[in-house]
């Protein structure tokens, strides 16, 4: 079976979709939350501590996930381990077949549930892209050290799709690529004029040429939800028309859910965006698998 690299570097239009582990010390209770996803999300996104909670480690559920027959994404955050700690989780995370790694900021952890953690950030975002890829290409630690065999990483960064000002140049995302990055997951895009427009920006500066992105999208539950994620979430925009759609319609979760499928045909038409990447706050893996099913495209 092709991987996700595999399947973007021939040009596919992948589906990936995100879950959170579990506050749990049972593997079961991992599978029982993903899945519903095999066999039809390209890959899944297990996150790491999202909003500085802690829940079963990312890498652990990553593994847990490959070897059940499911292609994780590992997202892997600065905020919790120094060079040393990253470097080691990175060999262990390919040693368990891990190959598709987030890089992350990662949450402060004042705005979590245990606010006297220490965050560490020893290294930001570019930095530990440029870890994973040179410990891959060139084999060594940045002290020199041999890695015997060296891992094999795709790594991605996160993106968030904007309306651009004349003036507006993709310089943040040509340091990601030159840091590393190879593939691109966003932040939710409600606004298909808003991506092609951006898409549009990123083709005249030839970044679509040098990585692949995968837009994200989600299944909505309510007008109140939408208006929350417009209103508070960072880079999202949900334009009037949907919110009057929903406020609208008699079943909303039943409308967010066709609100969704149809972004997703008119995000596949846009040149440059190269899968869907499918998330559902306060909602399970089966809302995201019913709504890939009821896009026709696995």
């Amino acid at each position: 079976m092709a991987t996700l690299k595999e399947k973007l570097a021939r040009g596919d239009f992948v589906v990936t979709a995100e879950i959170t582990p579990p506050l749990s010390a049972s593997a079961d209770v991992l599978l029982a939350r993903a899945e519903p996803l095999k066999g039809l999300a390209d890959a899944v996104n297990v996150t790491d501590a999202p909003s500085a909670k802690a829940t079963m480690a990312s890498q652990a559920s990553a593994a847990i996930l490959a070897a059940n027959g499911i292609e994780p994404v590992l997202q892997f955050t600065c905020r919790d381990r120094n060079r040393i700690a990253l470097a080691g989780d990175l060999l262990g995370a390919a040693a368990q077949g891990i190959q598709n790694l987030l890089i992350l900021h990662g949450d402060d952890p004042k705005g979590g549930d245990m606010p006297d953690a220490k965050p560490v950030y020893e290294l930001d975002s570019r930095g530990l892209m440029t870890l994973a890829r040179d410990m891959g290409e060139k084999g060594t630690l940045p002290s020199g050290r041999e890695i015997k065999p060296a891992p094999d990483f795709f790594i991605a960064c996160a993106d968030a799709p904007m309306d651009p000002a004349d003036d507006w140049e993709p310089k943040g995302l040509a340091g990601k690529i030159d840091a590393g990055a190879q593939f691109a997951q966003t932040q939710f895009c409600y606004d298909l004029g808003i991506a092609e427009r951006y898409f549009a920006r990123l083709r005249e500066h030839g970044i679509t040429d040098r990585i692949k992105f995968i837009v994200g999208i989600g299944p909505l539950l309510s007008a109140k939800q939408a208006r929350f994620m417009d209103e508070n979430l960072f880079g999202v925009t949900v334009p009037a028309h949907i919110l009057d759609r929903l406020d609208k319609a008699d079943d909303q979760k039943a409308e967010g859910r066709a609100i969704c499928v149809e972004l997703i045909k008119g995000l596949k038409e846009i040149d440059g965006v190269s899968g869907v990447h499918i998330m559902a706050p306060m909602q399970s893996a089966t809302a995201i698998a019913e709504t890939i099913e009821m896009t026709g495209l696995k």
